[in-house]
């Protein structure tokens, strides 16, 4: 099957996709399709928004269209890492009677992980999911398991209510793809919610999307040509929130930013660019992808100096800033 052939079944397996879980989900196109996204680029997201928003419930029903493992873990101040990996266990063999550790496995071990309100756990809870989903294995008793293929950590986080949490630290924030901000429902997206949710009418999700389908996917977006000009471009954007750039906007930069993002930041702004490009028909993506992308990717990677907090200027703000001067 050619490259093309492949986006033409792409496209009808992304509008099979959105249908089914838009039974469930009243809104949210946008979010959907930067998790979709993510998917298809084999990265993990972090979305953020107030209690009720659907957070769970979207993931959850997100999984339900693909033919993948699901498990959520909901994150509690007393959650330890075996708790997440799996432990070790002593065995007696009832014929020989000699014991031996046998490991069992955690609910890391599924394709697609909930990890809910990541925020509420301690830090040493948090590391160890945060180095499964960098290394892709698990590590218990000298043993290395490799975790299930496709594998992806879609983590929920609570923006208000700070009280007894633990903060994701930068380091840790840069392994999530995507950091997703969810916003409340418009008017008449409220109406359709409270109809839905109300009433005894009940939707069945079908399964879209196999394994082998998001493989061939994935692989597609690798695979996706790039102009030179597109990836300068992403280059000079992410160079321009480090304040020891050289650039026109180096103003910016020093005077609203601690910290700027890395060259993670880069890659994932160029293979979203792509699979954005591949889900829209397209066979290779322009400028406007990137900047399509720049919000949910440079977020959680840029951190704003005292002057910023004291003007009330967001990450969003100053990316809006840079994304305007660099026109």
């Amino acid at each position: 099957m050619t490259n093309l052939d492949l986006i033409k079944r792409l496209q009808d397996d992304k509008n099979n996709l959105f249908n089914e879980i838009e039974k469930i989900i009243i809104g949210q196109h946008k979010v959907i399709e930067h998790l979709f996204i993510s998917l298809l680029c084999r990265g993990h997201v972090l979305l953020e928004g107030v209690p009720g928003l659907a957070k769970t419930l979207l993931i959850k029903t997100l999984s339900e269209t693909m033919d993948l493992s699901f498990s959520r873990i909901q994150f509690t101040p007393d959650l330890m890492p075996s708790d997440i990996t799996g432990t070790e266990i002593i065995e007696e063999d009832q014929t020989s009677g000699k014991r031996n550790f046998t490991f069992f496995k955690g609910p890391i071990f599924a394709n697609i992980v909930l990890a809910d309100e990541i925020n509420r756990t301690p830090p040493k809870t948090q590391a160890a999911l945060l180095e499964s989903m960098q290394e892709h294995n698990v590590t218990a008793g000298g043993k290395s398991y490799a975790l299930e293929q496709p594998f992806f950590v879609l983590a929920t986080q609570n923006p208000i209510e700070q009280e007894g949490t633990y903060p994701l630290p930068e380091a840790q924030l840069d392994r999530f793809m995507f950091n997703i901000l969810i916003s409340y429902p418009s008017r008449n997206e409220e109406i359709k919610i409270v109809q839905s949710t109300t009433g005894t009418n009940t939707q069945n999700i079908k399964t879209v999307l196999t394994a082998k389908d998001l493989f061939n996917y994935q692989n597609l977006v690798r695979n996706v040509p790039i102009a030179d000009n597109v990836i300068e471009y992403a280059v000079d954007f992410v160079n321009n929130t480090r304040i020891n750039n050289d650039s026109k906007e180096k103003n910016i930069a020093a005077n609203w930013l601690e910290w700027g993002a890395g060259p993670r930041a880069t890659m994932y702004l160029i293979l979203a660019a792509k699979a954005k490009a591949i889900l829209d028909g397209r066979t290779t993506p322009e400028i406007d992808d990137v900047k399509d992308m720049l919000n949910p990717i440079l977020r959680h990677r840029i951190i704003p100096n005292f002057n910023a907090e004291a003007d009330g200027i967001t990450r969003d703000n100053i990316l809006e800033k840079l994304l305007n001067d660099s026109d």
